[in-house]
């Protein structure tokens, strides 16, 4: 994994260059909810973009941007000359992992035996019980979270979550910077 500031610094690159797409390809001015979108999708697309889509979650975020025509047209000008690549390696992707994942989840209903374990007292498969059905549930949450999750197994849904975070840590730090240095300009202009 790429050291944080670096992380940082490749987000800013690229938001920035987004932010500049959007706002000099618009002829006509932008409402506060169009703002607000183009804003949100080129911090989304930056991220992406800065993992150059070799994780899933990147390669989602890509095509949840191209599934509409509006969003689509967007990305295209935040992503530039590098968006046809990397839209296509994103559907890709998630055609191949949504097969993949349905197959193994077939295999595993055909092959399960149920197995009734005697030896454990009641209380114990009772526990058990209540424990998988937690975590069963818990996962499915974070499959809901994570962009493309819902595709992942449980090992490749913890990693890529955890690379997620550290990319979404560094889009609130780099946001918080600038927020924070619009405030000092406005405070000394005025």
């Amino acid at each position: 994994m790429r050291h944080p500031s670096s992380l940082k610094q490749e987000f800013l690159k690229k938001w920035i260059m987004g932010l500049q797409r959007c706002t000099s390809s618009s002829k006509k001015t932008m409402t506060i909810l169009e703002r607000k979108k183009a804003i949100k999708l080129s911090a989304d697309l930056a991220m992406a973009s800065a993992r150059n889509g070799t994780t899933c979650w990147s390669r989602a975020l890509i095509a949840n941007a191209s599934r509409d025509h509006d969003s689509r047209i967007l990305a295209e000008k935040i992503l530039g000359p590098e968006s046809e690549s990397l839209k296509k390696a994103s559907t890709m992707s998630l055609i191949f992992n949504n097969r993949r994942i349905r197959s193994k989840k077939i295999l595993k209903r055909s092959c399960s035996v149920r197995r009734v374990r005697k030896s454990l007292p009641h209380q114990k498969v009772f526990a058990n019980s209540i424990a998988k059905r937690l975590v069963k549930k818990r996962t499915h949450i974070l499959k809901s979270l994570v962009p493309g999750g819902e595709y992942m197994d449980e090992i490749s849904l913890i990693e890529e979550t955890l690379d997620y975070i550290a990319y979404l840590r560094a889009q609130v730090d780099v946001m918080r910077c600038v927020a924070s240095a619009t405030q000092l300009v406005n405070r000394n202009g005025d």
